[in-house]
């Protein structure tokens, strides 16, 4: 019969509580695990699955009854979340590039509730937004963020340091990528409207007395879905871009 050690409790705490800060701040902030449309208990019961597979990766140097542990799990929390966080802001850069079209065609009242972050937005958003889900979905980006974060257990341990000043700074200036990539998703549509609002200018100079509201948004929302349909082949391609770079620096920040 086999007895319990109780000096290697603090060892196996540790271990589970490393594994449960990096894996509940991943999902606290990065897109598809933290929509609030998901609900809590389906949340926390993948919180609770991944740490019990992730808690063997997790060395446990530091015991987490001291200051040090304390600090150590923040520092865990914060490695899940800027992870998280990277990863969301490519999701974030494609809806933004939604609403800009919505905005361009005179779409932009027509509001659906937002399921990843709440509130309301742009149906154009949304349908964007589902879009790349479906995408990183298909392409097995979720097996490919779990691996991610076990892989981080070995490059960067508990109790060996958090991320750096330098990664944090690299995670703030990664936000630019938010408007850089929203203007690439954006741009097709947004230059076939704009060609289509340069003629509206044009037959308002040429024939004055007309009401261009009347005929002018009709006109506009029809061309503007074609632009749109049309757009779409780009979609996969500015999202792999903006992905790709959020994966290296997602595997800079974890020393990958």
């Amino acid at each position: 019969m086999s007895t319990l050690d109780l000096a290697q409790l603090p060892i196996l705490l540790g271990s589970v509580l490393w594994a449960m800060g990096r894996v509940a701040g991943l999902f606290l902030v990065a897109p598809i695990f933290g929509a609030t449309v998901l609900p809590a208990r389906i949340r926390v019961g993948l919180i609770v699955l991944l740490t019990m597979v992730l808690a063997p990766l997790a060395p446990a140097r530091v015991d987490p009854m001291t200051a040090t542990g304390i600090a150590t799990m923040a520092g865990q929390v914060l490695i899940g979340a800027s992870v998280g966080f990277v990863l969301r802001l490519t999701f974030e850069a494609v809806a933004f590039g939604g609403q800009l079209v919505a905005q361009s065609m005179s779409l932009g009242f027509a509001e659906v509730v937002n399921p990843q972050g709440g509130g309301s937005s742009p149906v154009l958003n949304q349908f964007y937004l589902l879009l790349v889900t479906l995408l990183f979905l298909a392409m097995d980006g979720h097996l490919r963020l779990i691996a991610l974060l076990a892989e981080s257990f070995r490059t960067l341990p508990p109790g060996a340091g958090a991320i750096s000043p330098d990664g944090l700074h690299a995670v703030a200036a990664f936000g630019g990528q938010l408007f850089a990539g929203a203007v690439r998703v954006a741009l097709p549509a947004m230059t076939a409207l704009l060609v289509v609002n340069m003629g509206f200018g044009a037959i308002s100079r040429a024939a004055p007395s007309m009401n261009l509201f009347a005929v002018g948004f009709p006109i506009t929302l029809c061309l503007g879905f074609i632009a749109l349909w049309l757009s779409l082949r780009a979609l996969p391609g500015a999202f792999g871009a903006l992905e790709e770079n959020a994966w290296s620096l997602m595997r800079d920040l974890l020393g990958q």
